[in-house]
């Protein structure tokens, strides 16, 4: 499955599920099917990815692992990030799986 996240107003953002479950999951929204992302939770939502991709960085993960090889989440959020802060400022919802 993909998570394919729309906007009226950029284009989309396409993430494989289990990358788009995690960025759910961090801005506190239940992964599913379809959803939405109102402007007015954006700010928050925001800020949680932030504070997770300097989790990550940090390596104060939860496995303690340090940071992951390969792509990490500041690389797979950034687009979706951009997105949101686009939307805040255009005053639109994001939306998934309509």
């Amino acid at each position: 499955m993909l998570y394919r996240f729309k906007s009226k107003n950029m284009g989309d953002v396409i993430m494989l599920e289990p990358n788009g479950r995690q960025v759910l999951e961090i801005i506190g929204k239940t992964p599913g099917p379809r959803g939405i992302i109102l402007p007015e939770q954006m700010p928050a939502a925001v800020k949680a990815l932030e504070a997770a991709i300097k989790l990550e960085e940090s390596g104060d993960d939860k496995d303690g692992e340090g940071l992951p090889e390969g792509v990490g989440l500041h690389q797979r959020a950034k687009p979706f990030i951009d997105m949101l802060r686009w939307n805040i400022q255009a005053g639109q919802e994001v939306v998934w799986g309509v």
